[in-house]
């Protein structure tokens, strides 16, 4: 199946410009010139990836690519006539994938595209699956994770336990088989330290952390991911 991609320029000639190559390299894409449009259009849509212009009527690439991150794992091009660096690193921050400046040819773009689009699929050429768990989702190959649309912000440690319960609700993990598939050798000897990161990442994922309905406490074992809780 081709791959859908979001082009959003505000300038005509640059959509004329790009959209017709794209196309041409079996990709469908979608065109926004504001971006309310964009944003609009991406949920709409749902591409794969969005080619952005930093420079946008209504509001900004930047503000788009934020937007879009808060609801969305699709790859992000950022487009922009920019040379500083310090913008570069503002795009990237912003969760942007990939960073080019005007002017640029087609083969880059095109050479950009696939670069980002490898690193968002899986073993043997799948789409990366996003764990969908209740109202969270986790991407593993992009360390992210958002509940109802809104990202999350959470340490590597508590973002690896988080998917070694999640990948199998309902298994029952011992502290030690949660330490050795999340924590670091030297800190295998002191089992507390799970309970530790749980506490922290309940306090982020459950809207009672006094009452968890994902991270479970099996007493007297360890914990699993509520089995409710999947989908």
């Amino acid at each position: 199946m081709a791959h859908t991609l979001l082009l959003v320029d505000d300038e005509q000639k640059v959509l004329d410009f790009v959209e017709p190559y794209l196309k041409g390299e079996g990709y469908v894409v979608v065109t926004a010139k504001t971006g309310l449009d964009a944003l609009r259009l991406a949920k709409e849509h749902k591409p794969e990836l969005a080619i952005l212009d930093w420079m946008l009527p209504e509001m900004s690439g930047i503000d788009v690519c934020r937007e879009l991150r808060r609801e969305t794992a699709m790859g992000i091009i950022m487009v922009t006539a920019r040379t500083d660096e310090t913008d570069k690193i503002v795009g990237l921050e912003m969760g942007a994938d990939d960073y080019l400046t005007k002017p640029f040819s087609l083969r880059e773009l095109h050479a950009r595209i696939r670069a980002v689009l490898r690193r968002m699929e899986g073993a043997g050429g799948d789409k990366e699956r996003i764990l969908q768990r209740g109202e969270l989702s986790i991407s593993e190959s992009q360390c992210r994770v958002w509940k109802q649309g809104e990202e999350l912000t959470l340490t590597p440690t508590e973002l690896k336990l988080l998917l070694t319960l999640a990948a199998k609700p309902g298994i029952v993990y011992s502290r030690l088989q949660l330490l050795q598939a999340a924590l670091a050798e030297d800190l295998l000897n002191d089992e507390r330290t799970v309970d530790a990161h749980i506490s922290r990442i309940r306090k982020k994922i459950e809207a009672d952390p006094s009452s968890p309905v994902y991270i479970q406490t099996v007493y007297g074992f360890g914990y699993r991911f509520g089995g409710g809780a999947s989908s």
